[in-house]
C-alpha cells in the first residue's frame, strides 16, 4: 500500500528537482540560441556544459526521491526489477506500483513545464526581438540535424540506453536505491556532457520525453511573439525513443551487469 505522505514529498521533489533541470537547460540553449543575449552564438559545447550542470543541479534538488527527473529512468529501472522508489536512507519510500510509476511522470512532465516557463520569463524580451521562429522553438525543444524519423528515433534510443545502463551499472535499479541520484550529481552530470559530445549531435539529445515534451507544450501555451509552430509531427522521437531506451536498458542490465549483494 502506497504512504500517501511519503508519496506526496517525492511527488513535490521530481516536480521541483526537474524543473531546476529544464530551467537552467533550457535556459543554457536560450543564452545561446536568442538575439542579443551575453552568451549569443556560444556554441554546441556550451550548450552540452550547461546541459550537463542543469542535471547537477536537478539531482541536487530531487535527492529525496532518488532523481529520477526523466520518465525514461523510471521506467528503466521498473523494467530492471526495482520494487521501491525514494531514498531509504530518509525514509522516504514507496513501493513500485501503478500509482507510485504515474506520480513521478507526472511530476516530471509538471515540472518540466513550469521550468520552461521561468525560462521564457527570464528571457522575455529576447524572446520578444528574436526573428528567428526556429530559434525561439530550440529554446524549448529537439529537433534533428537531418530530419528522419526512423534514424532519428535511434538516435534517441542510443543515447537514452547509455544514460539508463550506467546509471544501474553504477548501483541503482535493484543494485541500490533507484535513480540518477544513486550515481551521484558530479558523476551524472559528466556523463550527461558525455552523451551530448558524442551523441547529441543528430537529434540534440533529449533522453528524457519531459524534457522535450513538457516545455513543448509551454511553448505551444506561452505568448511568445512569432513563435511559429511547436513542431508536432516530431514531437513523438524524443518520447517514445527515450522510453525505448531506458526499457531496453533496465532489462539488458539484467543479464549483462553483476548484481552487487
Amino acid at each position: 500500500m502506497v504512504n500517501v505522505d511519503n508519496l506526496g514529498v517525492l511527488f513535490l521533489s521530481e516536480l521541483v528537482g526537474t524543473a531546476m533541470l529544464v530551467l537552467l537547460g533550457c535556459g543554457v540553449v536560450a543564452n545561446v540560441a536568442l538575439a542579443k543575449t551575453k552568451g549569443f552564438n556560444g556554441g554546441f559545447l556550451m550548450v552540452t556544459i550547461g546541459w550537463g550542470l542543469a542535471v547537477f543541479a536537478g539531482v541536487i534538488v530531487a535527492y529525496a526521491s532518488g532523481a529520477h527527473i526523466n520518465p525514461a529512468v523510471t521506467l528503466g529501472l521498473v523494467a530492471n526489477g526495482a520494487t521501491e522508489f525514494g531514498n531509504a536512507a530518509l525514509g522516504l519510500t514507496v513501493p513500485v506500483d501503478p500509482v507510485s510509476v504515474s506520480a513521478y511522470i507526472g511530476a516530471q512532465f509538471i515540472g518540466a513545464i513550469i521550468g520552461a516557463v521561468i525560462v521564457w520569463l527570464a528571457y522575455k524580451q529576447h524572446f520578444d526581438q528574436e526573428p528567428q521562429a526556429a530559434s525561439k522553438l530550440g529554446v524549448f525543444s529537439t529537433g534533428p540535424g537531418i530530419r528522419n524519423y526512423a534514424w532519428n528515433l535511434v538516435t534517441e534510443i542510443i543515447g537514452t540506453f547509455v544514460l539508463v545502463f550506467v546509471v544501474i551499472g553504477f548501483g541503482g535499479g535493484r543494485q541500490g536505491d533507484g535513480g540518477l541520484a544513486a550515481l551521484g550529481a558530479l558523476p551524472v552530470a559528466l556523463l550527461v556532457i558525455g552523451i551530448g559530445v558524442s551523441l547529441g549531435g543528430p537529434t540534440g539529445y533529449a533522453i528524457n520525453p519531459a524534457r522535450d515534451l513538457g516545455p513543448r507544450i509551454a511553448h505551444a501555451i506561452l505568448p511568445i511573439h512569432g513563435k511559429g509552430g511547436s513542431d508536432w509531427s516530431y514531437s513523438w522521437v524524443p518520447v517514445v525513443g527515450p522510453v525505448i531506451g531506458g526499457l531496453l536498458a533496465g532489462w539488458l542490465a539484467i543479464p549483462l551487469l553483476p548484481i552487487i549483494t
